[in-house]
């Protein structure tokens, strides 16, 4: 393994690749310190942000490396949609697929993503806020739409270090 590569926009992916490679050893670079620090055809382990169950940013890198393994940064709970992103990403079911909850400030988004998200955002608290009975997982994404959250947490990246020591 050569190398974590990342992509990120609000910087919870960047925190991300930063913790596991202090964890693993591995340097971290973003995809375009990439292009002249790590050489094509490398093993890596890439992280990238979650955009309508799609991780930005991966099928550059697979065009570019030999990923060994996918972290995707969303807002959902860490281990969560991982079939849906693999499918809508198409991921390979030999490459290992991560969900990792990141965090959620729509004012660190930028030009049309953060449009975008803002207009999610009023649809989704409108919906659920009307709603008499939601679920957990729908209260918890209503409090964090609502009101942003904070989840980049070491213990996030239990399962990807657990599969990095055993491939090691």
């Amino acid at each position: 393994m050569k190398a974590i590569i990342y992509t990120t926009n609000t910087g919870s992916t960047a925190q991300y690749a930063k913790m596991l490679a202090e964890k693993t050893g591995l340097q971290a670079f973003s995809m375009e310190e990439a292009k002249s620090k790590v050489e094509a055809g490398s093993e890596i382990i890439y992280l990238g942000w979650i955009m309508a169950a799609q991780v930005k940013g991966c099928k550059a890198a697979a065009k570019k490396y030999k990923i060994r393994a996918i972290c995707a940064v969303g807002m959902e709970k860490t281990g969560t949609r991982t079939e849906e992103i693999r499918g809508k990403t198409c991921v390979p079911a030999e490459i290992p697929l991560f969900t990792l909850q990141g965090n959620f400030n729509v004012k660190k988004l930028h030009g049309l993503y953060r449009i975008m998200m803002n207009m999610m955002v009023k649809m989704v608290t409108k919906q659920l806020g009307a709603k008499a009975e939601r679920t957990q997982r729908e209260n918890e994404m209503l409090e964090i739409m609502l009101h942003g959250g904070e989840n980049v947490r070491e213990e996030n990246l239990k399962s990807i270090l657990d599969y990095y020591k055993s491939i090691q």
